[in-house]
């Protein structure tokens, strides 16, 4: 469901918006709306690879301390039991 979201331009500044609004085929509102979307998805691209980035800096020293546990919180005889089963 979108929501309606108001903002103040000066003059100038709304000239110009409606301007590249128009060149590309879009009304003002709808301008807005990519611009902050593509904001949004750069932010997030961002982040996850920088999550992705860090996660892998510490993948050995995890794997040295933890070892691979492919079922964590299971008892060893049913952990095992569940590597057999699949």
């Amino acid at each position: 469901m979108a929501k309606q979201t108001n903002i103040r331009l000066d003059d100038g500044l709304r000239a110009a918006a409606e301007e590249r609004a128009k060149r590309r085929g879009l009304s003002l509102q709808g301008y807005l709306a990519d611009l902050i979307e593509q904001d949004v998805n750069e932010s997030r691209a961002a982040f996850m690879a920088g999550a992705q980035a860090f996660i892998a800096s510490y993948a050995d020293a995890f794997e040295a301390e933890f070892g691979e546990d492919r079922y964590p919180g299971l008892p060893a005889a049913a952990d095992e039991a569940s590597r057999n089963a699949a």
